[in-house]
């Protein structure tokens, strides 16, 4: 897939292609179903297939106290994309400039002179310019001058809701990571480096990696059943990961997140890691004593091998190159 940023003309972009617009955090179903449907409709007509997007979220420009945390990074995003069978991905910089272009001007002059659209995909609540004030139905009208044809693909639903990325998020942020798996239609994930930690989970007989994470959002503080990606070592392996302040044993401030990778012993200091959330097994809470916490942490074992028992291991078609 090309990944273009800030194309300063049509000339450095794809054209005549069939094209979908939209900020696509997440890449959960409901994006799927628009990147799918225009991928094939773009082989049909032997045309490329292209996303608009932005850069920052619109979210972080426009509302800048809204403290929006994002489920992918940029990386993962064009990641997700390609996946999708996209042919090119096109990043514009939102700002306050592009923010305060008229609906009618971005569809003219950057949607029109710049990509020559055959075909525009769009989300059922997708708005775009100043105010918000355009939407698929004003894009139809400029479509039958400009001289392409406008796809609006409609919710996909769970349950009473549409799938969007906002509920996703809502999901993830409350340690729903299953229910968040079912929206997204794969699991959550987060990308990090191995760093050196304290060591005390090896003292305690479960030794475990800690990992900073570059994405912005995580599950709520607890304890999951989780599967991470080492890319030196191959496929995904079983884990359990620990979100939160360690209160049982140290300070009560930093946030840390502490995987035991289950039957495995190599050093990964440094390493590239993705770690994939399956299902939240309890809150972080304090113990009386470090005998209770090994306890704990063996049940927490046990009851993660469980699970891979009995669903596998999910190894998501996304990992980490």
């Amino acid at each position: 897939m090309e990944y273009l940023r800030d194309a300063a003309s049509g000339h450095d972009l794809p054209q005549g292609g069939v094209v979908c617009i939209g900020n696509f955090d997440g890449v959960h179903r409901g994006h799927q179903e628009i990147l799918r449907g225009a991928a094939a409709r773009a082989r049909e007509l032997g045309s490329p297939s292209v996303v608009l997007t932005f850069d920052p979220h619109p979210e972080k420009v426009l509302r800048p106290d809204s403290q929006i945390r994002l489920l992918s990074t940029r990386a993962q995003r064009a990641q997700l994309v390609e996946r999708l069978g996209i042919d090119a991905l096109v990043e514009l910089t939102f700002d306050r400039r592009l923010a305060a272009t008229p609906a009618v001007t971005f569809a003219v002059e950057i949607l029109h002179r710049r990509l020559r659209p055959r075909e525009v995909w769009l989300g059922h609540d997708f708005r775009f310019g100043e105010g918000r004030a355009g939407d698929a139905d004003l894009l139809s009208v400029l479509g039958l001058d400009l001289g392409f044809g406008v796809v609006p693909v409609p919710a996909v639903m769970d349950g009473a809701e549409p799938v969007s990325s906002t509920r996703v998020r809502r999901e993830v942020a409350r340690g729903h990571v299953a229910e968040a798996w079912k929206l997204l239609g794969r699991p959550f994930f987060v990308d990090g480096r191995v760093a050196v930690g304290r060591r005390m989970g090896r003292t305690l007989g479960f030794p475990t990696i800690n990992i900073e994470v570059e994405n912005e959002l995580m599950p709520a503080h607890g304890v999951y059943v989780t599967g991470v990606h080492i890319p030196s070592f191959g496929p995904v392996f079983g884990s359990v990961t620990n979100i939160g302040v360690r209160p049982t044993v140290y300070e009560r401030s930093n946030v840390v997140i502490e995987c035991h990778v289950l039957d495995f012993t190599s050093d990964v200091y440094r390493e590239e890691v993705r770690l994939f959330f399956y299902k939240r097994l309890r809150d972080e809470r304090v113990f009386a004593s470090s005998m209770e916490l090994v306890a704990q942490i063996r049940r927490d074992v046990e009851a993660a091998r469980l699970y891979f028992l009995q669903h596998g291991l999910a190894e998501a078609e996304v990992v980490r190159r």
